[in-house]
């Protein structure tokens, strides 16, 4: 593989691959496949039964990656995801025991229902892509991509997710209903398979996501798209309706995202609407309303919305 259509084209294969077990979800899919181009987790939060935990399973498939599920729940602790250390009478010794984090794709399914103790131990896994155990660092396999599950409703029992955390996932994506026409297709295609599980070709391996990832990030970036990006992320710190706003890795978020948007699209430079395409799933999780506005729900959005409108856009040659 040696150019961005190649990446393209490969990308695409991937995407229509898991199309065969998601229906009617190709924009949600596209940003999932960017944000594995990019290098980036990504936090699901959407109402249960829409098939958060397939879209994982199905990408792990078709990417022909490692793929372990976490289910988080108060009782789970640290060493559950990391392992550890576990003596070995026969041997007389110890003997590392590795956790299900030591895999390609992890999907950490309801995460908020785990205690903050043991959220923290996906912390250095995120953003170090290492795991260190009794002081000794251990490197995860590469590409390594975090999928996390929640739930918008039962707040009962859970832990929302500290702001530290929520900002090492590139994006916070919904998956939404199907319609109408969408579920007929889910039902039809149930009815046609006779099996509830679908059986999906693997299309890439983890060697060529890692050379895409790479060709990807020889994407142009123009100078007035990079001053672009930072506006839009300090027009987010200056809201009167914000209390903290997006910190610089949301700026990197914008940028990875971008770049790998364009190469989905086979081009080899980014244009403003690559940015603007992102907004709200890279920022949405980033900023933090005032007390007043905790209450409403709509008005993370309108502040997005608001930014994209007030800073201008640039005219690129």
């Amino acid at each position: 593989m040696t150019n961005i259509q190649e990446v393209s084209n490969l990308s695409k294969k991937v995407i229509s691959e898991v199309e065969r077990a998601i229906v009617g979800k190709r924009d949600l899919l596209e940003m999932i496949m960017a944000a594995a181009l990019a290098g980036g987790h990504v936090l699901l939060e959407d109402y249960p039964g829409l098939g958060k935990t397939l879209i994982a399973r199905s990408f792990a498939t078709v990417l022909g990656l490692d793929f372990k599920r976490i289910q988080f729940t108060p009782d789970l602790l640290p060493g559950d995801i990391t392992g550890g250390y576990v003596y070995n009478r026969a041997g007389n010794k110890f003997e590392l025991r590795k956790g299900p984090v030591f895999a390609n794709i992890i999907l950490a399914d309801e995460i908020n229902r785990a205690s903050p103790k043991t959220q923290s131990a996906l912390l250095e896994a995120m953003q170090e892509g290492q795991v260190t155990l009794e002081g000794e660092s251990m490197r995860l396999p590469e590409p390594f991509l975090a999928l996390a599950t929640q739930n918008p409703i039962e707040y009962e029992g859970t832990f929302p997710l500290p702001e530290a955390q929520l900002d090492r996932f590139m994006l916070k994506l919904t998956v939404g209903y199907p319609n109408v026409d969408e579920e007929k297709e889910i039902l039809h295609r149930r009815h046609e398979r006779r099996q509830d599980e679908v059986s999906l070709s693997k299309v890439t391996s983890a060697e060529q996501l890692l050379e895409m990832r790479t060709i990807v990030e020889s994407v142009h970036v123009d100078s007035d798209l990079e001053g672009y990006i930072a506006e839009l992320v300090h027009a987010t710190r200056i809201d009167r309706r914000v209390a903290v706003g997006s910190s610089p890795r949301g700026s990197l978020s914008f940028l990875k995202m971008a770049r790998a948007h364009a190469a989905l699209d086979g081009r080899e430079y980014i244009i403003p609407d690559d940015v603007k395409r992102f907004a709200e799933s890279v920022l949405s999780h980033r900023i933090i309303l005032q007390p007043e506005y905790w209450m409403s729900h709509q008005v993370t959005g309108e502040v997005i919305r608001d930014v994209l409108s007030k800073v201008p856009v640039p005219v690129i040659n």
